[in-house]
């Protein structure tokens, strides 16, 4: 675990110097606007890396387990490492370097799911974005980042890491609070519906962020939510283990 985080943070350049201001998001989509008018405030450090640990429930069938997680984020160069252990099962999904890649283990140590490629690199890096609404300077635009107007309660997100582009969007409320983010992940080898929803907003380092996520496949068949995370502790420019 140390290993992979170490090489998560060590790809990644420290960016907390840069400094947010509302004369960045004036162009912006009114809902993101919005968002980021709820979410930070002026003169808010960027955030450079983050580092959490979460409880919750995971369902990869059909039964809910309870679930135990750490996960670490870079900005600067998009990336993460998360573990994640129910009982018996451990798993490990991580996306740096443009790459992404989910192993899980029976016992710790018997391999019985490694899943890497085109779709995974995809599925990962939208996970990064979706999860992004944890340390929200990383939703502002950049060359790797652009906004398109969709509605007033939503706008389409268009990230760019290396080679590889992807989309969502994201929903936010008359608040300024994102409830949700709608886009087409790789579930194996096909494009299928996925929501990630978001509650519990709490305030944090002058920032307001969600400490609730639920994740969900919707499918021809129906909504399948498979997680729900609660956050426990997070921590902010901190590029190291637990």
């Amino acid at each position: 675990m140390k290993k992979e985080v170490k090489k998560l943070f060590a790809l990644s350049e420290d960016i907390s110097n840069k400094i947010y201001s509302s004369e960045m998001i004036k162009d912006l989509p009114k809902p993101i606007q919005r968002y980021f008018k709820y979410s930070l405030q002026e003169n808010q450090p960027y955030i450079s890396s983050m580092r959490l640990k979460h409880s919750g429930t995971f369902k990869p069938k059909d039964k809910w387990m309870p679930i135990k997680g750490t996960e670490y984020f870079s900005v600067q160069k998009p990336g993460f490492v998360w573990f994640g252990k129910v009982p018996l099962v451990s798993a490990m999904d991580k996306y740096y370097a443009g790459e992404g890649k989910l192993v899980i283990k029976l016992l710790s140590f018997i391999k019985i799911v490694e899943a890497k490629g085109k779709e995974a690199d995809q599925g990962e890096l939208l996970r990064w974005v979706g999860e992004a609404a944890l340390f929200p300077t990383a939703l502002l635009s950049s060359e790797q980042l652009k906004w398109e107007p969709e509605n007033d309660d939503s706008a389409k997100v268009i990230f760019t890491d290396n080679d590889l582009t992807v989309e969502g969007v994201f929903y936010v409320n008359k608040v300024g609070q994102i409830t949700s983010f709608k886009a087409k992940r790789y579930k194996d080898a096909t494009l299928e519906d996925w929501t990630g929803h978001y509650k519990d907003y709490r305030t944090l380092n002058n920032m307001k962020i969600p400490f609730y996520m639920e994740v969900e496949w919707n499918l021809p068949t129906g909504d399948f939510s498979y997680a729900k995370f609660t956050i426990d502790e997070i921590e902010y420019n901190k590029p190291f283990s637990f």
